[in-house]
């Protein structure tokens, strides 16, 4: 059976990072605020199903095809998660889930 995509609802990026790479992350966060995103708080330790620090970027289906294409470019070799908000936690952060960079293996026992 084929989903609808009339059930996203919105689109979250996961921008990961470390110690090393904060100030990388920070570059890339700032270039962000050019979008209408919502930023979210910064996690300096994984948190939920996010096995590094990480901040979350929220923004609607309707900017996906201005924000996701300027991360590609502009990621600056950061992992970066994106998936849909269907109401399906565990499909969306896994089955519909793009990556830029490296696929990080996620800790699923917190979207089930």
């Amino acid at each position: 059976m084929k989903e609808d995509t009339v059930k996203i609802r919105g689109f979250h990026a996961h921008v990961y990072y470390d110690p090393v790479t904060r100030e990388t992350a920070a570059r890339v966060r700032s270039g962000l605020e050019d979008f209408d995103v919502r930023l979210g708080r910064w996690h300096d330790k994984p948190i939920g199903p996010h096995p590094k620090a990480m901040y979350q970027v929220a923004f609607s289906p309707e900017q996906f095809s201005k924000v996701v294409p300027w991360l590609m470019l502009n990621r600056e070799e950061l992992d970066i998660l994106v998936h849909p908000e269907t109401g399906n936690d565990l499909k969306d952060h896994t089955e519909h889930a793009l990556w830029l960079g490296e696929k990080l293996e996620l800790n699923t026992k917190f979207l089930q």
